[in-house]
């Protein structure tokens, strides 16, 4: 199942966003992995929000803040184009919570890391990629 972790300086994010982030990134990449929106995959996209002390991001240049969204999914379960799509509306979702503009998009990294099949694992089994989309096709034909 996917998980996505967002690594901020503290602060760097508006109250409103900083309520709202997380499920905010879990809807996106549940969206582009192409998930039904059901409870049980809801439950299952596992987000994260870590904040930086101040002081503990800075880049060579300056201390603007920077965003890291790392993303972990099964192997096979994002195509280049729903990729493409994750990072791009991942990114826009960052900017909106920290009250940035596109312009500010460089300050945004998305990493997809891909979690090879037979090397996840819940509920004490090995979960492979083949079982979770039979049991997305079952959730859908329920719906």
């Amino acid at each position: 199942m996917p998980t996505i972790k967002l690594t901020v300086p503290a602060g760097s994010l508006t109250d409103q966003g900083r309520e709202s982030i997380q499920r905010d990134l879990a809807a996106v990449l549940l969206r582009w992995e192409g998930a039904p929106d059901t409870a049980f995959f809801r439950a299952q996209a596992w987000s994260y929000l870590i904040e930086l002390p101040q002081g503990a991001q800075i880049t060579a240049e300056d201390d603007a803040p920077r965003f890291l969204v790392d993303v972990t999914v099964p192997q096979g379960a994002l195509s280049e184009r729903r990729k493409a799509g994750l990072v791009e509306e991942a990114t826009a979702t960052v900017l909106r919570a920290a009250g940035l503009t596109q312009g500010d998009a460089l300050r945004v990294w998305v990493l997809v890391h891909e979690q090879a099949d037979g090397t996840w694992g819940a509920g004490g089994s090995v979960v492979r990629y083949a079982d979770l989309a039979g049991l997305a096709q079952g959730q859908r034909s329920d719906a």
